[in-house]
């Protein structure tokens, strides 16, 4: 299919421009259940907080994503986009962000590798001086060396992941360079409770029943980590009417989940007895060829997890005797037995591979903890020293706030006599 190399001086590699329309009343969709990030983008439009600034984000282009971009765009900045993930990519978005908004986009649903590379080598000649990124791969290209890239104006990293802050406290501990400073913005605290609590949580039982159509009521369903992403999962679950069983490592993850009323085995114990098994534990091998001995005739398997490395593909297709698609996002796997395993979304994380991820408004918060984070990077660029930093705890409370009042929602106050009580002073009030 033909791609769209420019338009109206506009930089770009997007699909078909005559997607737009479409992908406009996308965006308008998500911007109308996004309360916070349009508050923010109203504060921003008065206080210009990016006055001349160019930031590079490596991002999923989604409709949200895209509210985030329009976000910086009207403090000031001078975005430009790169696709984080061909799989998740949504064209008619990239197609209206360019000829509606002006925002130069890189990124092709399905795109090769070759291509990925060109685009990130596009993000990088913008000559960034805020990156906004996803497992530190933009990053990498300005911080993989002894030097970085050269003549770079880069002084500040939005990271959302937690492998992506991994990678990228390794970066700036082995490379010299600016003192570029980062902030862990997928580790916020409020953050990391509503998008893998409530997010992944929700989203993926969503995704597993649009894949399958099946009911999950009376089903058995074993969750594979009880961490933030598996409470929500067990509990969705559980909602729904499925016995739920937990398999754990950590022990008081595990006592958690059997306090909060989940059977809790061995894996071992607990594959015979799952039609749906559900990893959520960021780790490798977590269903491998033990656990596809044990499995049931007719057992779905899914990763909510991470990448595409929690179920042991490898070790199942040599086990097997046939494999084809049984349906759109399921692959039977036969075993020489005469059992078949279901794989879904061929083991790749459920919810953005096979659907469009987190709900919207749980995106609100964490692209509006993104947007004020960025901020925080400008003002404070003088000031803060190389290395990484955590979400500012005013800005989880300053979210949540903005959160509540977009629900109606009021608390209460400290007074002045439980402010001294608790040592608090006027400095270390919540941002209002």
């Amino acid at each position: 299919m033909d791609r769209v190399a420019a338009t109206a001086a506009v930089p770009c590699d997007i699909r078909d421009l005559t997607l737009a329309d479409a992908g406009r009343r996308r965006i308008e969709w998500a911007t109308s259940t996004m309360p916070v990030l349009r508050a923010v983008r109203k504060q921003f439009i008065k206080t210009q907080p990016f006055a001349g600034s160019r930031i590079a984000a490596l991002l999923r282009c989604t409709p949200e994503t895209a509210n985030l971009l329009i976000t910086l765009r009207d403090g000031g900045a001078q975005p430009v986009l790169c696709g984080a993930s061909p799989v998740s990519t949504q064209d008619d978005v990239a197609a209206a962000l360019v000829r509606d908004f002006h925002i130069p986009v890189f990124a092709l649903r399905g795109d090769t590798a070759d291509v990925s590379g060109q685009h990130l080598a596009a993000a990088v000649a913008t000559q960034p001086h805020l990156v906004v990124d996803t497992d530190a791969v933009l990053s990498s290209r300005f911080l993989g060396s002894a030097n970085g890239v050269a003549g770079s104006e880069l002084f500040g990293v939005l990271e959302e992941t937690t492998a992506g802050v991994n990678q990228l406290r390794r970066l700036l501990r082995d490379s010299s360079g600016p003192p570029i400073a980062g902030i862990a913005a997928g580790e916020s605290s409020i953050r990391r409770l509503f998008d893998n609590r409530y997010g992944t949580g929700q989203s993926a039982l969503d995704s597993l029943i649009r894949i399958t159509d099946l009911l999950i009521a009376g089903m058995t369903v074993v969750v594979a980590g009880y961490g933030q992403c598996g409470r929500g999962i067990a509990e969705r679950a559980q909602g729904l009417g499925a016995r739920v069983i937990v398999t754990e490592t950590n022990p008081s993850r595990a006592l958690e989940a059997a306090m909060a009323g989940f059977r809790v085995v061995p894996m071992a114990e607990a594959a015979p007895m799952g039609d749906v098994l559900i990893c959520a534990t960021g780790n490798r091998n977590v269903i491998g060829r033990d656990t596809f001995d044990r499995l049931k005739d007719g057992a779905i398997l899914c990763n909510a997890g991470y990448s595409d490395v929690e179920i042991e593909l490898a070790a199942l297709k040599r086990l097997s005797a046939s494999k084809r698609e049984a349906r759109e996002n399921v692959e039977e796997y036969k075993m020489k037995d005469g059992r078949r395993i279901w794989v879904l979304a061929g083991g790749r994380v459920l919810n953005l591979a096979a659907a469009e991820g987190h709900p919207v408004s749980v995106k609100d918060i964490g692209l509006s903890t993104e947007a004020l984070s960025a901020e925080h990077l400008v003002r404070n660029r003088q000031s803060l020293s190389r290395g990484v930093y955590a979400v500012p705890a005013d800005i989880d409370r300053l979210v949540a706030r903005m959160k509540l009042d977009s629900m109606g929602v009021s608390i209460d106050k400290l007074t002045i006599e439980q402010e001294q009580y608790l040592g608090r002073s006027e400095d270390n009030k919540t941002r209002q």
